[in-house]
């Protein structure tokens, strides 16, 4: 890893707006991959609209799930004795 040497305040201003660029570009990156795994898919046929139920069923179990553990396992922080 390089170690950046700052000599003015407008060097760290000019670093600091090109790392909010990064971020800014980077997050909407994720937010569009984001949106393509968790959009609904349209279901040309009829298995293809079962596939995507019980897809979208085995999800919602495993969700329900990974909370149910969460809060067994984590009572404390949740307020629940």
């Amino acid at each position: 890893m390089e170690k950046t040497v700052f000599n003015t305040l407008d060097d760290i201003q000019q670093r600091k707006d090109a790392l909010l660029a990064d971020i800014q570009k980077d997050s909407e990156r994720i937010g569009t991959l984001w949106h393509g795994l968790t959009a609904p898919q349209k279901s040309d046929s009829k298995g293809e609209l079962i596939a995507n139920l019980i897809t979208n069923s085995i999800t919602a179990i495993d969700a329900f799930l990974l909370v149910r553990k969460l809060m067994k396992s984590y009572r404390h922080l949740f307020g629940r004795k």
